[in-house]
């Protein structure tokens, strides 16, 4: 799912720094001052080489995680000795229990891999749900528990891919509502728009070959496109363009882009929450309590640990899981209200589609097993105008993966990622996205932020957890009864869930903007006038689909496609009018945001223990020196001395502070 990192640095010589970072979804953002390297591994007890942070607490000595993105505030102290030592303490427990390159117990990766899976699990489900009505397949929950099985399958195998091959940080990979506009845009061309008889459930035979043609079609066309996008996305990412490409993107670019993608799916959101008000708003309401009234109310869990053995200890579930308790109580109520009759049963009443028992046998029909594989829904085709739509898209998720890899690094104690490691990782996102194309899934695949906020909650950033959470939802994708259950719920619990979570990505968009000036009316021009146009001119297309006629179908169902796609429109005038309007780089916010990117010159052990290519292929590369110090995304070659020198400190280093005892939370497996 986003938002860049960025850390600002005030004139001076002064260590009395105040760093303030705010992201609400879906990306965490960093803070990182420059002070004496000194003093801060003094306050951080940080190993020499590198400064790690984790997220500060508040007042109450909580954690301050917004909804699903991250809030800290962290203060360096003037050098007095009681205020330094108290900030030493705090930090030292928050300090990760596991850093990333750690192996927790096997118990423990498991149940905190649950954890990530269910973190997630709101932001996977409704990307095929969403889909589904461009698809035609409203009234086929079956074909829709497929979608859903093979968006977590192809999740979880492209999460594996990403640890292991890719950026090596523990961040979670999943489908992103950057390509959901696009594919949405060209799903609404006139000869992709569903026919009338689809849109009945009575004349619907789902069993048929016409209805099985009909969503195939379609779902062939997403597929093709992405293909072809994703390999814009692995060219940039393998060839290290994508330095090349961040010069120009800054926040008045990414602002009305992020925000178009939340504002442009209002239809979606309103649709769906229409069906029954009353449920929509109880889910959403639910969700508002638990994630902001009730996100610091601890609840006693059943825990253990080698030193206290069985014990209580106190969890904060409503702000690790607020999406997932707010839907799953809405989801019970209307299944209460469905078993005593309070809800209508005819179809044509009011209230008929928040029952949980009009999808039919859905679970008992669906296969126990059903392993998806590349191709499953047939050959897949493309056009010119939907690879030009799902590139939108593709350029969106680049730009945002890149701010989660920063975050994921400080939340998890790794050093910053180096460019190498940002290459590869964005290339491996465009395998993903091949890979997601080719298995069928209608989107691509991003770097999760919330996930990356579930980090600093856990205080165990080991990349482990992580290859445990790809590992169980490529398992939940095989279980096809699993997708079944999720297709039951209503549609006005879904419709309640949309109404939170795309408002908080078009506020995450607007979120940017804290990095430029907006008290420049240069700056407050290009927002508003990107902004404006994105809206007004998809909606003008839609209304007059034959007001594009060039005379060359290709070229029209291209402008289609792109003029019908919010975040395309809004996007490219802020990109427009960023780069030619005259005006200073701290005045559009660039000097801020590109501090956010700095990598680190030196080439630490502690760097390559995390991001050096596995099993030992960066030495087996480093032979090759002549060659492999050109490709963007190998590690660089150290002198052997170097090395040894470098690794003899980082041993002591890592003497001096081992991972803090265990404790395995039962309740997060409930």
């Amino acid at each position: 799912m986003v938002l860049m990192s960025a850390m600002f640095a005030e004139g001076g010589a002064k260590t009395d720094r105040k760093c303030l970072s705010t992201s609400p979804f879906p990306s965490p953002t960093l803070c990182l001052q420059s002070c004496p390297t000194s003093q801060l591994q003094a306050l951080v007890h940080c190993p020499p080489l590198h400064c790690s942070m984790a997220p500060e607490k508040e007042h109450n000595g909580l954690d301050n995680y917004a909804f699903t993105g991250v809030e800290r505030f962290c203060e360096l102290p003037d050098g007095s000795g009681s205020q330094a030592l108290e900030l030493s303490e705090e930090d030292d427990r928050n300090k990760p229990a596991y850093c990333v390159t750690d192996t927790p117990p096997w118990y423990l990766c498991i149940i905190l891999g649950i954890q990530h899976c269910l973190t997630a699990f709101g932001s996977i489900i409704a990307i095929p749900l969403i889909l589904s009505q461009g698809l035609c397949l409203q009234h086929d929950a079956l074909t829709q528990s497929h979608l859903i099985s093979t968006i977590f399958f192809v999740s979880g195998l492209c999460t594996l891919l990403q640890v292991t091959f890719g950026v090596r940080l523990p961040i979670l990979q999943g489908g992103t509502f950057t390509f959901v506009a696009p594919s949405m845009s060209l799903l609404s061309m006139p000869q992709w728009t569903c026919p009338a008889w689809t849109q009945n459930a009575s004349l619907v035979n789902t069993s048929s070959s016409e209805f099985t043609e009909v969503w195939q079609s379609r779902i062939r066309e997403l597929q093709g496109s992405i293909m072809v996008a994703s390999c814009f996305q692995i060219m940039v990412g393998f060839s290290g363009l994508i330095g090349f490409f961040m010069r120009f993107i800054g926040p008045l670019t990414i602002a009305p882009t992020i925000s178009l993608i939340g504002l442009s799916l209002f239809d979606s959101a309103g649709a769906n929450a229409g069906n029954h008000w009353a449920i929509a708003a109880m889910t959403t309401i639910l969700i508002v309590i638990f994630s902001q009234y009730l996100r610091h109310i601890a609840i006693p869990i059943p825990t253990y640990s080698k030193a206290k053995r069985f014990h209580t200890s106190q969890m904060y579930i409503f702000q690790i899981l607020p999406v997932l308790l707010g839907i799953t109580l809405s989801w019970l109520i209307c299944y209460l209200l469905t078993v005593y009759e309070v809800l209508p049963s005819d179809p044509g009443v009011y209230g008929f589609l928040a029952r949980t028992d009009i999808k039919g046998d859905v679970v008992g029909q669906a296969p126990w097993f059903r392993f998806p594989y590349p191709g499953q829904w047939g050959v897949p085709t493309a056009s010119l105008a939907g690879v030009f739509g799902i590139l939108a898209g593709v350029i969106s998720s680049m730009v945002e993966s890149i701010g989660d890899y920063h975050a994921c690094a400080r939340l998890s104690g790794a050093p910053s990622p180096p460019k190498h490691a940002i290459n590869r990782g964005v290339g491996m996102e465009g395998v993903g996205c091949l890979l997601a194309g080719a298995w069928g899934t209608g989107n691509g695949t991003t770097s999760y932020s919330e996930n990356v906020g579930a980090l600093g909650i856990t205080k165990v950033g080991s990349r482990m957890v992580i290859v445990a959470s790809g590992v169980l939802m490529v398992i939940m994708g095989v279980f096809g009864k699993i997708g079944a259950i999720f297709t039951t719920m209503p549609t006005p619990v879904i419709g309640g869930m949309f109404l939170v979570m795309f408002g908080v990505i078009s506020a995450a968009g607007v979120s940017n903007l804290q990095y430029a000036d907006m008290n420049s009316s240069r700056n407050i021009f290009i927002f508003g006038f990107s902004m404006f146009t994105g809206l007004v001119i998809p909606n003008w297309i839609f209304k007059n689909p034959s007001a594009i006629a060039t005379g060359v179908i290709e070229v029209d169902q291209v402008l289609h496609v792109l003029l019908t796609t919010s975040m395309f429109v809004g996007g490219f005038f802020g990109f427009l009018l960023d780069n030619t309007i005259p005006g200073s780089k701290r005045e559009r916010g660039i000097v801020a945001w590109n501090e956010a990117h700095r990598e680190d010159v030196d080439n630490t052990v502690e760097s390559s223990k995390v991001y050096d290519l596995p099993f030992g292929l960066s030495s087996h590369l480093s032979s090759s020196s002549s060659w492999v110090r050109r490709v963007p995304f190998c590690p660089p070659v150290r002198p052997r001395a170097q090395v040894e020198t470098q690794k003899d400190s980082a041993e002591s280093s890592e003497g001096a502070g081992e991972p803090n005892a265990t404790q395995i939370i039962v309740g997060v497996a409930l």
